[in-house]
């Protein structure tokens, strides 16, 4: 999905540069430097050739730190739980850890033959997993106990056709990884071994995940398949198809799971969204809100801890709130108890992640999109906090650091950067 999705917005960059008129006004020129045959800025949208820096145009760039070590788009995104240093990983078919302080390289992660499109790191920060097109998960361990700038290479997981993405369980050592085969993958480590291989989905297994107190899997496939599996049995604990007319959505795009384990919320590729109960395995809701049409890619539930002007009748406890994103360019923010709109934040093009940060900041969303910007908004109210600029390309991917202190991007345009959330 991410590399269908990287070769879309080639084909977009072109249109993608509106956000640069936003900060070229003619009147704030004080010298005029002479004619050298260049054309004139607003003209110039399509940003410097491939290797060629292109100093006519002015990019607004406001990140602290950049990582511009790969060569090609950069897919994937993650950042350590603790330490300040994120894994990326690129069409290059190279990963790399390194410091989001510094922007210095730490580990070059190599060993795939096709682009690395996921990177994880576990719950205790000790491993990271790389997962690629070539179906490979590549597992690194960290050297010793005293920093974190010396990583060795693990051991290689078989089993996916390809790698759409990976998943650590929120407490222990056992990663999971959703394929374009059909196939969900679960292993053990550090030993390796297969833990479980989910077979039931008709099509590429579009999303996945653990829920939030490890006790069950949810996974969702192209083809509109939801399944509900215990981690210990290769029987799933429910399915739901789009057989069933209430749950028809084109193909499951996104989903996410409330803090408490009992509701998942489910994007489709047609614009759906759907409550469902994982308590009852069926549809308790509808949320209609994006363009018809629109593939909605990122689903997020937002822990509204201190009341707000907006919070109605949501209890935090039950992550009564959340956010879905789209390619219409829209994040809509959800009341579950209700299911009501509470508010609408906008992007100039498609949003492809959401993040919310940890307490006290719950109230805060990172939004990312191919309109080259990431934004802070207030789930309370749909403020606009902070806008993050410096990509020159579409964005790919993002993740939260140092305690959501940072968010770092991963762009289409082959660099990292490291924006402040606030």
């Amino acid at each position: 999905m991410v590399s269908e999705r990287a070769q879309e917005e080639h084909f977009e960059e072109g249109t993608a540069g509106e956000e640069d008129d936003q900060f070229l006004d003619p009147n704030d020129v004080i010298i005029e430097v002479g004619d050298d045959g260049d054309q004139p800025m607003d003209e110039d949208e399509e940003g410097p050739l491939e290797g060629e820096a292109d100093e006519s145009i002015v990019y607004e760039d406001n990140s602290t730190q950049h990582f511009p070590n790969h060569n090609g788009s950069v897919f994937a995104i993650s950042t350590h739980p603790t330490a300040p240093i994120a894994a990326s990983g690129g069409e290059d078919d190279l990963g790399y850890i390194w410091d989001i302080t510094t922007g210095d390289e730490l580990v070059k992660l190599t060993g795939h033959t096709d682009s690395v499109t996921s990177t994880a790191f576990s719950a205790d920060g000790e491993l990271v997993a790389t997962g690629g097109m070539d179906g490979k998960v590549r597992i690194w361990r960290r050297v010793g106990k005293e920093h974190w700038r010396t990583w060795e290479f693990l051991t290689e997981l078989s089993g996916p056709d390809e790698v759409m993405w990976l998943r650590w369980h929120p407490k222990g050592n056992v990663l999971l990884a959703g394929s374009n085969d059909t196939t969900v993958w679960l292993w053990q480590l550090p030993s390796g071994n297969t833990m479980q291989v989910f077979a039931g989905h008709m099509g590429p297994v579009t999303c996945g995940d653990f829920t939030p107190d490890g006790k069950r899997i949810i996974t969702a496939d192209g083809e509109g398949t939801l399944i509900f599996w215990d981690p210990r049995s290769p029987t799933p604990v429910f399915k739901l198809t789009p057989t069933d007319a209430r749950f028809a959505l084109d193909g499951i795009t996104s989903l996410a799971v409330n803090p408490a384990s009992t509701l998942a919320v489910v994007g489709g590729a047609s614009g759906g969204v759907r409550v469902v109960s994982l308590n009852k395995g069926d549809v308790v809701g509808a949320l209609a809100g994006h363009k018809e049409g629109e593939s909605v890619e990122a689903v997020e539930f937002v822990e509204l801890a201190t009341p707000g002007p907006l919070t109605g009748g949501a209890a935090p406890a039950s992550g009564g709130v959340v956010v879905t994103g789209a390619t219409d360019g829209k994040a809509c923010i959800w009341d579950l108890s209700t299911m009501r709109l509470r508010a609408t934040l906008e992007h100039g093009d498609a949003v492809i992640s959401l993040h919310h940060l940890p307490p006290p900041k719950a109230h805060l969303i990172v939004s990312a999109s191919v309109d080259r910007v990431l934004r802070t908004w207030d789930a309370r109210t749909g403020a606009l906090v902070r806008e993050h600029k410096g990509h020159q390309g579409p964005i790919l991917g993002a993740a939260l650091g140092l305690g959501g202190g940072v968010v770092v991007s991963a762009g289409d345009d082959g660099v990292c950067l490291v924006f402040p959330t606030e």
